[in-house]
């Protein structure tokens, strides 16, 4: 059958991956949100989970803020920094019973989180917090009941309230975990209408289909399952599974996908798959593997921690072990110990990463981006190929009026004004895209009587007495009516779908429809281009439209009727075998595997759900050129988190050494008040610095 023949008529359509360390909190709440089975289960699923998180942490923060002010009031050491005594009989216990609610309810999700580290022997941030307030905790303790010479509360206090306060803001500016299974499952429909030995047609849960079984499916109905067409003719759109552009012609024998929907004909179709076999499922089991594969980057404050860890260790220990052997008593040496023990850990470092995610995060949604993992979002700096998907990424997925050829004596207004005038009467995408070029235009659209539809053909009506027929090449060739082959042909080599506008049998002119390219698309592969980053077309669509769009665009390499399996093992390919690494940018259901397994997945935000929850980060505004912005927002965003950490890390340089006592010779100590308001400028200067943060 012609490539461009359809069938026309009336038809009615009833149609936040948080850093390493947040994932090791999140197992401690695993029993409140396992799956009940049904769709409790899908809801109630790692979305609910990680907004379950954000909101522990957020309460967490607001309670241990709200003792730590009794704790600051009842201090020695901000006493004396106020120059105030409100000492009183037993108001170091008061100091301990809070400090110890603080301790082990703010410091809960620290605790368990520096557990799970030390058992995976990666020490990073969670063993870095804990380290300083344990220790903090411990010889606070101890001091409060006479065996120290002075407590820590406050800054045990503190530490807990900013570290959680960092928590939640980062959590919160990255939450929206993936849901790209449930969405998957949720293309699916949950029934089917059987047909039973006696021609009986009875609605059935689509679990009790088996191989054999005949299923009717109505028109505007989805296909629920995989299977061979045994009656009826009809189009299908499988846009969403497959990226063909164009709703495919399907008559007995042809095989129709589950999950695709059913246009204006109605069809009984023998079941072939089901269950794990389908072709959905195969996508799902594709998406499942590329995301528990995708590698969980540790981000920069983490790596940072780890070495801070050590390097506290080592310092705390040195500290002790010197001023031991230089006579001094073993509570000096502990005192010493500890002071450097947890100045060791930063508020600054424990704020450097979150400020600058909330502020890009800031920025992301200001521009049109939502950034959905940070870590893959943070490494987009490196992409060094942009694979884009066509149908609906770098073209609208809607057609467009893109030639007309009129014959003699008609004007090329008047061929597309009659066809849009029988075009009114359908829902076919080829009309819709005829009726909308006849607007655009403001041309006057006459009125239809007699309007009828002509299987396999096209459509039909009379226009002032007229015989009016908007028919395919088909049906043309097979009245032997003559027409110019020169601009046929060569719109057909494009890949574009051809109708041809009939008067009173005779040949008026001929439209060509194809799907429209986006304005910005060009200017987003030109723009790549000088940043020397590849630009790749990954399509479902046949090779005559992909070669036609990637010409226009300037792409540098296409590849065209690829399966979505194969996308995935494109999306490898280009990473292994040419060793680049690659953004995929795509909106179906069938781009949902290669979005998963490139190192930047980046969803078009009018695509589907499930392209959607796959992605790493979601173009809200269908725009191309967002891309780039993705790319220069990253880079912005990782030196602005340099600087950060060098800051941070710099408070850390100076204090550590001080809180040594390595100056101690020359009557200069650092005494842990003094290190705590080089805390607090270091933590305000990291606050404005993540506030500096712009993309051009």
């Amino acid at each position: 059958m012609d490539k461009n023949d359809r069938e026309h008529s009336n038809q009615q359509t009833d149609i936040p991956h948080s850093g390493d360390h947040h994932h090791d909190h999140a197992k401690q709440h695993s029993h409140a949100h396992g799956g009940h089975g049904g769709d409790q289960g899908g809801h109630m699923g790692h979305h609910d989970h990680h907004a379950h998180m954000v909101e522990d942490f957020k309460k967490r923060f607001y309670i241990s803020l709200i003792l730590t002010i009794p704790i600051l009031i009842l201090s020695p050491m901000i006493q004396m920094f106020l120059d105030v005594n409100w000492r009183f009989a037993g108001d170091m216990y008061i100091s301990f019973a809070l400090s110890t609610i603080v301790f082990f309810y703010g410091g809960w999700p620290f605790l368990t989180g520096a557990k799970d580290e030390i058992q995976e022997k990666s020490p990073g941030m969670m063993t870095l917090i804990t380290l300083a307030i344990v220790v903090a905790y411990v010889y606070s303790s101890a001091a409060a009941f006479g065996f120290a010479e002075q407590d820590f509360f406050w800054e045990l206090a503190t530490l807990i309230d900013i570290m959680l306060l960092g928590h939640w803001i980062e959590m919160r500016s990255v939450m929206g975990a993936s849901k790209a299974l449930e969405e998957l499952a949720k293309l699916m429909p949950s029934e089917a209408s059987i047909i039973d030995q006696d021609g009986n047609v009875k609605v059935v849960d689509i679990t009790e289909l088996r191989h054999g079984d005949h299923v009717l499916v109505r028109p505007g109905e989805k296909v629920p399952v995989d299977g061979e067409i045994i009656e009826g003719k009809s189009t299908i759109d499988e846009s969403m599974l497959t990226g063909e552009s164009v709703p495919v012609e399907k008559e007995t024998g042809d095989e129709a996908i589950g999950g695709s929907v059913n246009g204006e004909g109605s069809l009984i179709i023998s079941i072939k798959k089901t269950g794990e076999e389908t072709y959905l499922s195969q996508v799902i089991k594709l998406v499942k593997e590329a995301q528990e594969s995708k590698s969980k980057a540790q981000d920069l404050a983490n790596r940072a921690a780890k070495w801070l860890f050590y390097g506290a260790l080592l310092a705390g220990l040195l500290t002790f072990v010197i001023w031991l052997s230089l006579g001094y008593s073993v509570s000096f040496a502990i005192t010493r110990m500890v002071t450097v023990l947890i100045i060791a850990c930063p508020h600054a470092l424990g704020l450097a990463a979150p400020l600058v995610v909330a502020v890009s995060t800031s920025i992301a949604a200001k521009k049109g981006l939502l950034i959905r993992n940070r870590a893959s979002f943070e490494n987009a700096r490196f992409i060094e190929a942009v694979v884009f998907d066509k149908t609906g990424t770098l073209t609208r997925g809607e057609f467009g009026v893109t030639n007309i050829a009129a014959s003699s004596p008609y004007a090329e207004e008047e061929v597309l004004s009659l066809a849009a005038a029988v075009e009114a009467h359908s829902e076919h995408p080829i009309a819709r895209g005829i009726l909308k070029s006849a607007k655009e235009r403001q041309l006057s659209i006459p009125s239809v009587s007699n309007f009828q539809s002509l299987t396999g053909k096209g459509l039909q009506g009379e226009v002032d007495g007229k015989e009016i027929m908007v028919v395919s090449p088909g049906y043309v060739r097979s009245q032997n009516l003559s027409f110019d082959e020169g601009p046929f042909n060569e719109w057909s080599a494009e890949g574009k779908t051809v109708v041809f506008t009939l008067v009173n049998g005779k040949i008026a002119g001929m439209i060509a429809l194809a799907d429209i390219i986006r304005d910005t698309a060009k200017e987003a592969i030109h723009q790549l281009n000088e940043l020397n980053i590849k630009s790749i077309m990954l399509t479902g669509d046949n090779t005559k439209v992909a070669q036609y769009v990637g010409a226009k665009l300037g792409m540098d390499e296409i590849f065209a009727e690829v399966l979505p399996h194969e996308k995935s093992d494109k999306i490898v390919h280009i990473q292994t075998k040419e060793g680049l690494r690659t953004a995929m940018t795509g909106d179906g259901v069938n781009d949902a595997p290669a979005l998963a397994k490139a190192d930047l997945g980046i969803a078009i935000g009018t695509g589907t759900d499930v392209a959607i929850e796959t992605a790493d980060v979601v173009l809200v505004k269908s725009n191309p050129m967002d891309v780039l912005n993705i790319i220069k927002l990253s880079k912005a965003t990782y030196r602005k988190m340099l600087q950060n950490l060098w800051w941070a890390a710099g408070y850390n340089i100076v204090a550590i050494p001080l809180a040594a006592g390595i100056l101690y010779p020359m009557g200069i100590v650092l005494s842990p008040a003094v290190g705590a308001i080089l805390m607090s400028l270091s933590t305000v200067i990291v606050a404005i610095n993540a506030k500096l943060l712009k993309i051009d």
